[in-house]
């Protein structure tokens, strides 16, 4: 009997463990804030963590044309949900939106694919709003949809 305890309690441990290496779902599930964050070039489009948000101008609404250049999405990350992307302080919920690229949920603004930075490393930087790469300019947007360059 005390056996099949110690058994009992083994698998209690790992399935506790699977469940937890697994990640969140139902409503659990990780979803994503897009908020407004003061900067230099005014208040724009952060996450959660108040890193710049940005928007490729080579995209279409509804459309990323990123991630079909090699290399793009390395550089260029999409800003991606689990599920239902938040508006947070700022932002208008009525803006946020998603699509399906490479079977990852990518948010979207006014239309506009979402991406962070891989060169950002700190909360707030906006150096790399207006830059051209990929042959297209890399802008940030304000709460409104507005473009900034």
């Amino acid at each position: 009997m005390k056996r099949y305890a110690v058994l009992a309690t083994a698998v209690a441990v790992l399935a506790t463990a699977a469940v937890s290496l697994a990640g969140p779902t139902g409503h659990g599930a990780r979803t994503t804030t897009v908020r407004l964050r003061a900067t230099s070039l005014g208040s724009i489009l952060a996450t959660a963590g108040g890193r710049t948000i940005y928007v490729f101008g080579r995209d279409g609404r509804n459309r990323d044309r990123c991630a079909a250049i090699n290399g793009c999405l390395s550089v260029w990350p999409m800003v991606t949900s689990s599920g239902r992307p938040l508006a947070g302080p700022g932002a208008s919920r009525a803006l946020l939106g998603t699509i399906r690229v490479h079977g990852a949920t990518q948010v979207t603004y006014a239309g506009r694919p979402l991406y962070t930075y891989a060169g950002d490393t700190a909360a707030g930087e906006t150096g790399y709003v207006g830059i051209s790469q990929f042959g297209g300019a890399w802008l940030a947007v304000t709460g409104h949809g507005r473009l900034v360059k």
